[in-house]
């Protein structure tokens, strides 16, 4: 009996000290995410239902039965959802061409289809409106101000996520099942009807449920190309807080939108690892080009010049004047003149403004997105801890569909009194997009750290490293690469970041994304063309941003198992 309860000690203490690690390790960003993220949250609710210092949830219901708040519910769920299957159809072949085969050009490709996802959403919009204005290319689609120049924005600025993480899977489904029904005589479409769509629905599925979350939560888009006559929820808790001071109906639609967000988070965790852009990472595609793959690579193709387009007109636009070939818009951005003061210092301060808290808020979101990584990816048979690694990694998710609106305001109401009276703050902004950019950092991190064989960590251990020289030796050296990738779509997403910014921005915080709008607000064409040329700037910075990512997310490499030692060498 004696001995019995003595080996029960011995198990249960390294359990103990394995949990404790696992907390200590979580209570820093954990913190970080109640502090900035969940306490402005609720106390934003916290005005709209407790007005007078008790619960009025009927308040809060009469709200949403106002006609334009029930107009703009359902404008975010059929545009959200119509946005949803255009970027399905869309991305579906350019998964398969740019992931299951090999052709010259893929890479590159791959890297520029990308780039809509971190481009910042007013230029997305000034691009789109650019192109559909009445003497733009497609002015003749009469679609400028339309709920459809809206649904045609947002399934632009998503189809990189449908191809992320539906490529990944296609990469890594094994060909035999498919050669085995072609064999049997199947037809090419027979074959993905009956053998490759089943195997992908997850994937798919999942995909779509992340594009529809960012397309309800979207807000510079639906700002911009919106305008006035539609609005989403996410744009009509931004006209509600700061134009009406409607706190009770902002909680309300911030309600409805956190529900919807928990929902889809949880269906697309369950369906499949896919969490959007930074999750996909999977070995280079190994078969050529073959004659059936004419199809997806023209449909491909035709997808780049669709991306391509917008970004072109956009261009074109910043460089014309009247009629007239002119470089008056980059000109005015370098004196900040051309809109009548309405910036307090010229563009190119606040392109350098967005760069520096760029950087802050990527090394901060990195910090942070590692330790929740490690959390997330430890092996262990205590209960404890994978309890801890998924409530942390669900918690870190929560800010890719929270209204960026909602933490603005909520930081601003929330920490504003002693002994956390940061409000007015310049670091508040970086800590935002830090927030911002965190899950995405994570979906970069976690599958990489899960790669790395646990037998690699247990040889090094028994030699007698310490855990922290487990991680320097073995874990940072094989994961290098997913964290300067990782590092780098959080500074793409953080230069972009433009709801929260829009309230925490200060004359010396004021952040590019801001600074454009701004100028957009000034009428006249001078001004309408230093804007264009802003956006430019700010395109071409994210777009150089991307293509370093791409060219740093290198193929896995497989391992074998030596029998000898336990480790694992590269093949």
């Amino acid at each position: 009996m004696a001995a019995a309860v003595a080996g029960h000690r011995r198990r249960l203490g390294p359990a103990l000290r394995e949990a404790l690690g696992a907390l200590t390790l979580a209570a820093v960003p954990v913190g970080f995410v109640v502090l900035f993220f969940v306490v402005p949250v609720i106390g934003m609710l916290r005005l709209g239902l407790w007005p007078q210092g008790h619960l009025d949830l009927g308040g809060a219901f009469d709200v949403l039965r106002r006609g334009y708040i029930v107009r703009a519910i359902w404008f975010t769920l059929w545009s959200s959802a119509v946005a949803t299957a255009i970027a399905v159809v869309l991305g579906l072949p350019a998964a398969y061409a740019l992931y299951r085969v090999r052709w010259p050009g893929a890479r590159l490709v791959r890297a520029f289809l990308a780039v809509p996802f971190v481009l910042p959403t007013v230029v997305v919009g000034i691009a789109f409106r650019e192109l559909l204005h009445p003497g733009g290319l497609l002015g003749w689609t009469h679609a400028d101000g339309t709920a459809w120049a809206v649904v045609a924005g947002l399934a632009y600025f998503n189809v990189a996520v449908v191809i992320r993480v539906v490529g990944a899977a296609w990469a890594g489904l094994d060909p035999r099942q498919a050669e085995v029904a072609a064999g049997l005589g199947a037809r090419p479409l027979t074959v993905l009807r009956t053998v490759t769509l089943p195997a992908l629905r997850p994937a798919v599925v999942s995909a779509a449920s992340v594009v529809f979350l960012f397309c309800a939560t979207s807000f510079g888009v639906v700002l911009t190309l919106g305008g006035l006559r539609y609005a989403s929820v996410e744009s009509e808790i931004y006209l509600l807080t700061t134009d009406l001071f409607d706190l009770r109906g902002a909680a309300a639609l911030s309600i409805v939108q956190l529900l919807a967000v928990i929902v889809l988070l949880a269906l697309a965790g369950r369906l499949g690892s896919g969490w959007g852009l930074a999750g996909a990472q999977t070995a280079a595609p190994t078969r050529s080009l073959r004659r059936g793959d004419a199809g997806p690579l023209a449909a491909t193709l035709a997808l780049t010049a669709i991306v391509l387009l917008p970004l072109v007109t956009l261009v074109v636009g910043s460089l014309r004047v009247g009629g007239h070939w002119t470089t008056v818009g980059y000109r005015n951005l370098a004196a900040g003149n051309g809109c009548g003061g309405c910036l307090p210092g010229s563009v190119t301060t606040a392109l350098l403004t967005s760069l520096r808290i760029s950087l802050w808020a990527a090394l901060l979101s990195l910090a942070l997105g590692l330790l929740v990584a490690v959390v997330v990816t430890r092996r262990s048979r205590s209960v404890t801890v994978r309890r801890v690694g998924s409530v942390v990694d669900g918690l870190v998710m929560l800010p890719l569909g929270v209204s960026a609106v909602t933490l603005g305001f909520g930081l601003l109401v929330t920490l504003d009194r002693p002994p956390v009276d940061f409000r007015g703050e310049p670091w508040l902004v970086p800590v935002a997009q830090a927030l911002v950019a965190l899950p995405l950092v994570v979906r970069t991190l976690v599958p990489a750290l899960g790669s790395v064989d646990e037998g690699l960590r247990e040889s090094a251990s028994g030699l007698g490293a310490s855990p922290l020289r487990v991680v320097l030796t073995i874990d940072l050296p094989l994961v290098r690469r997913s964290l300067l990738a990782a590092a780098g779509f959080a500074f793409a997403a953080s230069l972009g970041e433009f709801g929260a910014t829009s309230f925490l921005a200060r004359p010396q915080t004021l952040t590019l994304p801001v600074a454009i709008y701004r100028v957009l607000g000034h009428p006249g064409a001078a001004t309408y063309t230093m804007a264009l040329a802003a956006s430019v700037v700010l395109a071409a910075t994210t777009t150089v941003v991307m293509l370093a990512v791409e060219s740093l997310r290198a193929p896995r490499r497989s391992y074998t198992r030596c029998s000898c030692t336990g480790a694992r060498s590269g093949s």
